[in-house]
């Protein structure tokens, strides 16, 4: 897995700084592949931080839960889908003006259902390539650029 701090463009250490921060927000996002490649983007709903930008699906990792459980929670709470193999893909932190956060991102290798609106939320099957294009936040941007050239294994 891939560790990088967005903010300064250099290797991050590992979980060591965020249990020691206190406003550090540790968070979960997913890529969801559709069976054309296309991976899945949500827009931020109205009352959210950052409403109307467009991120990767996810949350945040609540006390004594584990990545892997927060992404299975946040997928079938935000779009009705089980999660049933999901790997780890890179981690990196980005610094807002108002917060600061440990993103993880993930590769959703294998779900069930049907992704659905469920939290008041648009949802985009977008290109790949085509990833810088969209309005997504500022700290996605290093897991747009990791996808893009991102080889799915055989």
């Amino acid at each position: 897995m891939l560790i990088y701090d967005a903010g300064s463009g250099h290797p991050a250490r590992p979980s060591v700084a965020s249990a020691k921060s206190a406003e550090m927000t540790l968070v979960v996002a997913a890529a969801i592949f559709d069976d054309t490649g296309r991976v899945l983007i949500a827009e931020r709903p109205a009352g959210k931080h950052m409403a109307g930008r467009w991120e990767f699906p996810g949350g945040k990792v609540a006390p004594g839960e584990s990545e892997e459980g927060a992404l299975r929670r946040e997928l079938r709470e935000e779009l009705g889908i089980e999660v049933t193999a999901a790997r780890p893909l890179m981690r990196l932190t980005h610094r807002y003006p108002d917060r600061q956060v440990e993103l993880s991102m993930w590769v959703v290798e294998r779900y069930r259902g049907e992704p659905r609106p469920l939290d008041r939320q648009r949802l985009k099957w977008v290109e790949r390539p085509s990833l810088a294009d969209e309005d997504l936040l500022e700290a996605d941007g290093p897991f747009v650029a990791a996808l893009v050239q991102w080889v799915p294994p055989p």
